[in-house]
């Protein structure tokens, strides 16, 4: 395992110095998941929500939340994202999100990816808790990640 980066040698937090990377095409998948009672997906699905279409909302939250990214997670870095997708899937159980950033920068977009997802599937909770209080976010995760000296990564 390498060393962390964002530990100095003192083992004082520190935000990294990127200045002398490469700017390179950067992207990066995450995923997850809301699970939720077959009565409350249907509302989703026909539109019959009370609080309106969760799913746009969830995108648009999902789509601000990567830009906002470096105001919630300390030492990341504030990059200028070029394009953010929030996608959702029926699943037999729930909603599936599927958020993908891409920038081209120093930094990897992996914290956005994963950001988007995870607001958005808040974001599904806040306006279906009424009627469905043990709806679960599972399975938040990167599937993918290219570009940067790392080189590309695809979840197994």
């Amino acid at each position: 395992m390498s060393r962390l980066t964002h530990i100095d040698d003192m083992g004082a937090a520190r935000m990294l110095d990127v200045s002398a990377k490469a700017e390179t095409v950067r992207q990066a998948t995450a995923k997850g998941q809301v699970v939720m009672q077959a009565e409350t997906l249907a509302l989703i699905s026909t539109g019959a929500a009370k609080k309106g279409d969760v799913l746009a909302a969830a995108r648009i939250a999902g789509i601000m939340a990567a830009k906002r990214t470096a105001e919630l997670i300390p030492l990341c870095h504030l990059l200028l994202l070029e394009a953010v997708t929030v996608e959702f899937e029926f699943l037999a159980d729930g909603v599936g999100i599927t958020a993908t950033v891409r920038t081209s920068g120093r930094t990897g977009v992996e914290m956005e990816a994963l950001t988007a997802v995870s607001v958005a599937a808040l974001t599904v909770y806040d306006m279906l808790k009424a009627v469905d209080r043990g709806m679960r976010i599972e399975s938040v995760r990167v599937v993918q990640k290219s570009g940067g000296a790392s080189g590309d990564f695809i979840q197994p």
